[in-house]
């Protein structure tokens, strides 16, 4: 039922887009109570194998934990493998967990278009932490960010220069940084890089006053500070719920959310009216010849929309 209903939400048909946005009001008042967390970082730092780990670690204390995992769109073909589940075995077998590949679908900042509704819908299931793991191609990163409690960046030790991983648009953001594979004759470069870490975040402004994100060490292969790094995650809602920014945050999340599903709306109406389009591609013709310039073809789209 909860993959049907998430179906349904992700869905582009007009009718199955009305029953969505009515699924999601009517499941609002059973939504809230799960600590969100999204989790971002390069290919092949390892995002999977933590979650897998960590999500066996909270099954275990009796935690339900929902997975959403954002998969890559091909660019040419627009498909997606959505096979997260295969690397996360253990997880993807465990009853108190569920695991939701999306596609990116174009969609900017390493998440997917539906995963605010997505989450919802989790929350009102009963599932009480939500893992939002991004596409990880970029600085671009950072719309997890507004939509989550704890926003946490994975980085490899021993990568070249260490500072070449401080992205200041993802970093900034950062609740926490966690330096994945610290394990055999990794240990060591991954302190440095803890170290260097540590010292380049001292530049940035922390994004809350009552919170100075830590820079930690940990290996989702052998699980040796996996604790620790959920123990941060709780220690930061304890504290922002404590200050109350945590509330702060989640209505100002809200409120952004609901700008980008106007946006969205106003570009499906262009998209879905015959007379629209025809003159979106006389005006797309246009500034593609260069006989039109970008501004006056937005201030023209405008005009059709009656702004």
């Amino acid at each position: 039922m909860l993959a049907r209903a998430i179906t349904l939400v992700e869905s582009k048909r007009a009718d199955h887009q009305k029953a969505a946005r009515r699924l999601v009001q009517d499941l609002l008042p059973l939504t809230g109570k799960a600590l969100r967390v999204g989790i971002t970082g390069a290919p092949g730092v390892g995002k999977s194998t933590t979650i897998d780990t960590l999500g066996t670690l909270l099954t275990g204390q009796g935690h339900k934990v929902a997975v959403l995992a954002v998969d890559p769109s091909s660019v040419r073909s627009g498909g997606s493998i959505l096979g997260d589940k295969t690397r996360m075995a253990r997880l993807a077998g465990d009853a108190d967990a569920f695991i939701r590949p999306s596609p990116a679908a174009g969609t900017l900042g390493g998440v997917a278009a539906k995963t605010r509704e997505t989450m919802l819908i989790c929350e009102a299931a009963g599932y009480d932490v939500i893992l939002v793991e991004t596409v990880g191609i970029g600085q671009s990163e950072t719309s997890v960010a507004d939509m989550t409690d704890f926003f946490l960046v994975l980085m490899l030790p021993g990568a070249g220069d260490e500072l070449q991983g401080i992205k200041k648009g993802v970093v900034e953001l950062a609740d926490m940084i966690a330096i994945n594979k610290a394990d055999g004759d990794n240990i060591g470069r991954a302190t440095a890089a803890a170290a260097e870490y540590r010292a380049a975040l001292h530049i940035l402004t922390p994004r809350s006053p009552s919170w100075t994100p830590p820079v930690i060490t940990y290996s989702a292969m052998t699980s040796n500070g996996m604790t620790d790094l959920w123990g941060k995650v709780v220690e930061h809602r304890r504290k922002l719920d404590a200050s109350g920014e945590l509330a702060a945050r989640r209505r100002e999340q809200q409120v952004k959310w609901m700008w980008t599903m106007f946006e969205d709306r106003l570009r499906g109406r262009l998209a879905s009216d015959s007379a629209s389009k025809a003159k979106l591609s006389r005006i797309e013709a246009a500034v593609a010849e260069g006989t039109l310039s970008p501004t006056m073809a937005v201030e023209d789209i405008a005009r059709a929309l009656g702004m």
